[in-house]
């Protein structure tokens, strides 16, 4: 019997990387801010992040099941989305919110679109734009971390991020940010400030950001524009001050999406050029609505606009195969052959 050759639609690439071990890499990158969301807002974080997981692998399992697909928990996906779903939600968001949001996230926005690969935007930040519309009173309630430099027990208040947007519209940046009562950018670093869990701790995440560079993971493209983006907007907007830019960067979740959300395979460009136009975009989106919209943050909203806009931005990207030769040049050859 002869052998036969399978013919394949191209490209055919061999690689040892696979789906599962990728969001390992993932995981683990998100080990850091996860153990520091634990320790800073108490064991309620901790049962957020677990019910967050656990919820969102009982529902890709159980969809896949109605639908009549392989079971695909082995692949880390749903583990990952639960994990960037709880960073986006306050320590003391009520449990059963945070299983809405693994529904909206796993069911509504990956399953149905046909699971891993083939949803159009990210699942934990639409989830989390559905809660904040649907529950904004909850979703919008900040406490201190346990651990403070005073000691003292949690308690509720505004988010630096809420702080700045009153800073921006004065006259006087500078005076303003002094008069505020601002956390300091050490504190703001190390995650001593409220906000979502897993977005405080600026030192954790770029932890994984490095940990995920090392193992090329991702590129650094996204990340790097769309906080240099939004940088330059800030220092233009502060009137050139840096420490408005710093603080800007340092809250809210910048850091948080520029490098986990952003970066998703699947709804990002491919090519380097749409990255830094990914980037940008984000960067730009993030900016406008934080120095002119009514909401402080930005940063989901950005990127969910730049998701829908992938497609368009990789048929304006992609490379022109070797040798092609555009319709119209072939077409006026032919004219002038005449």
């Amino acid at each position: 019997m002869q052998n036969k050759l399978t013919v394949s639609a191209s490209p055919h690439i061999h690689s040892s990387e696979t789906t599962t071990g990728i969001m390992l890499d993932v995981i683990i990158a998100l080990t850091p801010a996860a153990v520091v969301s634990v320790i800073f807002f108490g064991l309620h974080a901790l049962a957020v992040l677990a019910t967050s997981i656990i919820s969102a692998m009982v529902f890709e399992y159980v969809s896949r099941k109605i639908m009549k697909r392989s079971n695909t928990l082995g692949d880390l996906s749903a583990v990952v989305t639960g994990i960037i779903l709880a960073f986006n939600l306050p320590s003391t968001i009520p449990l059963w919110i945070v299983v809405i949001g693994t529904f909206i996230a796993i069911v509504i926005v990956k399953q149905m679109f046909g699971g891993i690969g083939q949803n159009f935007v990210n699942p934990a930040i639409t989830a989390r734009i559905i809660l904040m519309t649907s529950f904004p009173s909850l979703m919008s309630t900040w406490t201190q971390p346990l651990v403070t430099k005073t000691g003292a027990d949690a308690v509720t208040s505004a988010s630096p991020l809420a702080i700045m947007a009153d800073i921006t519209k004065s006259a006087d940046i500078k005076a303003a940010m002094e008069s505020a009562g601002l956390p300091s950018l050490k504190d703001m670093f190390l995650g001593l400030r409220p906000g979502s869990m897993g977005e405080v701790c600026a030192a954790a995440l770029l932890i994984g950001f490095a940990y995920l560079l090392i193992r090329k993971v991702i590129s650094p493209i996204i990340p790097l524009t769309f906080v240099g983006t939004v940088a330059v907007c800030m220092l233009i907007a502060g009137r050139g001050s840096l420490e408005f830019v710093a603080y800007q960067i340092l809250s809210g979740g910048l850091l948080l999406g520029a490098i986990f959300m952003a970066t998703d395979y699947t709804t990002s460009p491919i090519n380097r050029k749409g990255k830094v136009i990914f980037g940008i975009g984000c960067g730009l989106i993030t900016s406008l609505i934080r120095l002119f919209g009514v909401l402080p943050e930005g940063v989901s909203f950005s990127i969910i606009l730049m998701n829908i806009f992938v497609p368009h931005i990789e048929n304006l990207t992609t490379p022109k195969p070797f040798g092609l030769v555009k319709e119209k040049k072939e077409k006026n050859k032919e004219e002038a052959k005449a």
